[in-house]
């Protein structure tokens, strides 16, 4: 069994949604590509957000962040209004941004701009 379930994963990373509003994540392919996304982030080096991660695997971490919120996800579209359009972006999908880091993963080649 999947801890947390994919549900619980989705409703954490949409309780910062207000009301009427479109939820970040609606699909569980979403919280995969995510996941993914957060876990070569660790494995390129990055440092894990939560506590206890030196014995667990970079996905397993990588879930972990997302529910407790530790990152985010952020769509193309919501990078796009924030800063400037970055040199190789993709069209469609998301990235996983940390909290604090102002670093977004790239869709497209996996490097991480910032």
């Amino acid at each position: 069994m999947l801890h947390p379930s994919y549900t619980d994963l989705i409703n954490a990373v949409n309780s910062g949604v207000e009301p009427g509003e479109e939820p970040v994540v609606q699909s569980r392919y979403s919280i995969v590509i995510a996941t993914a996304k957060r876990a070569r982030q660790l494995i390129a080096g990055e440092e894990p957000m939560v506590p206890h991660a030196y014995n667990k695997k970079p996905l397993s971490v990588a879930v972990e962040e997302l529910y407790e919120s530790k990152v985010k996800i952020i769509s193309e579209d919501d990078l796009e209004e924030e800063e400037p359009v970055l040199p190789g972006a993709g069209e469609h999908g998301d990235s996983v941004e940390e909290y604090g880091s102002g670093d977004a993963l790239d869709e497209q080649d996996g490097t991480t701009e910032g």
